[in-house]
């Protein structure tokens, strides 16, 4: 039997990271509405013109213009109508070759310390993207031709974006152990509140060891944007598509669900008191200023538990026991109980799980899910007292008798379990976060492309001014957007 850390793993591994698909799929399919550019920079639009040249030297590998021009063409796709969200155009490209040329990065990284995808783990990748628009394979496969693109590059990018999350776990794993009494610290201090948020945000990044002229600059810049939010002249979503430097700009800015207690301490300390709609003021962090905003809100309550006590016998499948040998074994053994044998007796001598058998397949008590959906299903159909039939899983075949229930109250248990994912996943998060921006650093990148500032912080005398009316005139024109839309409705 698998236990229950394995089962985790197991499905920590499942996760997709995030990916796009063409419009024709889209709409099919709430799973991949989050995406916006994981996928499309990597292909070559057949509705575009390939554009010949070179946007940026990453290391020894290159970024095409024309990889550059397809996440353009597909960001402009998916904003049609509502092109005055974008920012202007040298500001969009800086935005998707900074993101490019992270990606790259990392995949070169990933590969460098031996990071490896298996062609049956994007198999599995492609058929539960398939799955998630009700598709098969081959009807992926069309829906993607439709839009111009091929088969193989959709699995060549799905391959760099898992050795892109098997390069984050691999990190984090590393930087983000717990110790028990980082918990009861935590614990202690009262700052465990309970309940989720939905956060947004919009970020003026900052480089590292910024001087006072490029804080005063980025200072100057968000208070300017925050001012247009709170005098409702422009929508949060729009403000972080135009000004935003954070990776989720395009996406409105929206960084998804975290716990309270994920979040660093200076932007809990800003959010503490604020309600669903409602934006804090500048928050200073080592990326930079960043504004947040609470998009909704939950909270939690009691956690009540219900716990199942079955014993089982498992008759394992390997190279001495053959699939239909085990599957006899187990009938044999199903009709022996059937007849009155008793099932303490048969999993002692019978079954294959050494931990369990010794106690008469005695599984103790656990929750649903600990060994599997599988289990699960089978377990909850049952009634006290009742034996199931036999049926199979990827480590043999099974019979189970359910014993009994119990309700149980998992609150401080839940409270101490979220306090140690709390720590884990902040330093997991500063941990990559901090890896990232290191690998950034050291590393070669060229920028090829004209017309794309190099970084808007790091400029001279005169660039720093020329930035900062060009961000005036910006803000200008939407309060002059604004306050002639107000006359038109008086």
């Amino acid at each position: 039997m698998m236990s229950f850390n394995s089962l985790r793993h197991a499905a920590l591994r499942s996760n997709l990271p995030r990916i796009l698909l063409p419009r024709s799929i889209l709409p099919r399919s709430i799973l991949l509405s989050a995406a916006i550019l994981a996928l499309a920079p990597t292909f070559s639009f057949a509705a575009a013109e390939p554009v010949d040249g070179i946007a940026a030297l990453v290391e020894d590998d290159v970024i095409l213009s024309s990889e550059l021009g397809g996440a353009m063409l597909n960001i402009r796709r998916q904003y049609a109508g509502k092109e005055d969200q974008l920012p202007p155009q040298n500001v969009l490209e800086k935005q998707l070759l900074e993101r490019l040329i992270i990606g790259k990065l990392q995949v070169i990284r990933a590969q460098e310390t031996g990071v490896q995808v298996t062609d049956t783990e994007i198999d599995q990748a492609v058929a539960r993207v398939a799955g998630g628009n009700k598709m098969t394979t081959e009807q992926l496969a069309a829906a993607l031709e439709q839009d111009g693109l091929r088969l193989s590059d959709f699995r060549s990018t799905m391959r760099d974006e898992i050795l892109t999350q098997k390069l984050r776990q691999r990190v984090a794993q590393s930087r983000s152990d717990v110790s028990e009494s980082e918990i009861d610290i935590l614990m202690a201090s009262g700052q465990l509140k309970q309940g989720e948020i939905k956060l947004a945000q919009i970020l003026v990044a900052l480089p590292d060891n910024a001087n006072n002229e490029q804080l005063e600059l980025a200072k100057r810049k968000i208070d300017g944007v925050k001012k247009l939010i709170d005098e409702g002249k422009m929508e949060f979503s729009a403000a972080a598509i135009r000004y935003s430097d954070a990776e989720q700009a395009l996406d409105g800015g929206v960084i998804g669900w975290r716990r309270y207690d994920q979040i660093p301490g200076a932007f809990a300390e800003a959010l503490a008191g604020l309600k669903p709609g409602e934006v804090t003021n500048a928050v200073r962090s080592q990326s930079g200023l960043h504004i947040l905003k609470i998009l909704e809100a939950k909270s939690d309550s009691q956690v009540m538990v219900t716990e199942f006590s079955a014993r089982h016998i498992m008759v394992k499948v390997d190279e001495l026991t053959s699939d239909a040998q085990a599957e006899k074994r187990v009938r044999d053994i199903s009709e022996s109980l059937t007849g009155g044998a008793d099932f303490a007796d048969l999993a002692k001598k019978y079954s294959g799980d050494a931990q369990t058998a010794v106690l008469g397949g005695d599984m103790g008590w656990f929750d649903l899910q600990t060994y599997g959906t599988t289990y699960a299903e089978i377990i909850s159909a049952l009634k006290d007292g009742e034996v199931s039939k036999p049926f199979n899983t990827e480590e043999g075949w099974h019979i189970v008798k359910r014993i009994g229930t119990r309700e149980l109250d998992r609150t401080k248990d839940y409270a101490r379990n979220q306090a140690r994912d709390s720590i884990r996943e902040r330093k997991s998060e500063e941990a990559y976060q901090q890896f990232v921006r290191q690998l950034r650093n050291e590393s070669f990148v060229e920028l090829r492309l004209e017309g794309v500032p190099k970084d808007d912080l790091e400029l001279d005398d005169d660039a720093a001014k020329a930035l900062e009316d060009e961000t005036s005139k910006q803000l200008r024109e939407e309060q002059r957007k604004a306050d002639a839309a107000a006359e038109r409705q008086e």
